[in-house]
């Protein structure tokens, strides 16, 4: 199963909701992911298939290892839908 982590500068509210918004749009689409909500500072280093952010957030992201999927409008869940569902297939096809 694949293992997303969302960031947020807080790590709950906007995270979760990120979180839960991946989870809705993967289910939705077939695939199955497991999700975990943090904070900036728990966020680096984890172990995850790749990380969805706000735009901000994201660029404090740069040194991961991991893709991170930045997004500007977290209400808007067809971007996040355009942007997340690419990177799922690309992991769920196993291409790294």
């Amino acid at each position: 199963k694949m293992r997303i982590v969302t960031v947020c500068g807080m790590g709950f509210g906007t995270s979760l909701m990120l979180l839960m918004d991946v989870q809705a749009i993967a289910k939705k689409h077939g695939y199955e992911v497991d999700g975990e909500a943090v904070d900036l500072g728990s966020a680096k280093g984890k172990a995850c298939d790749f990380m969805v952010a706000s735009s901000e957030i994201a660029s404090e992201l740069s040194d991961e290892s991991v893709e991170v999927v930045s997004i500007n409008n977290l209400l808007d869940k067809e971007e996040i839908e355009q942007k997340v569902m690419p990177v799922i297939e690309k992991i769920a096809k196993g291409v790294k």
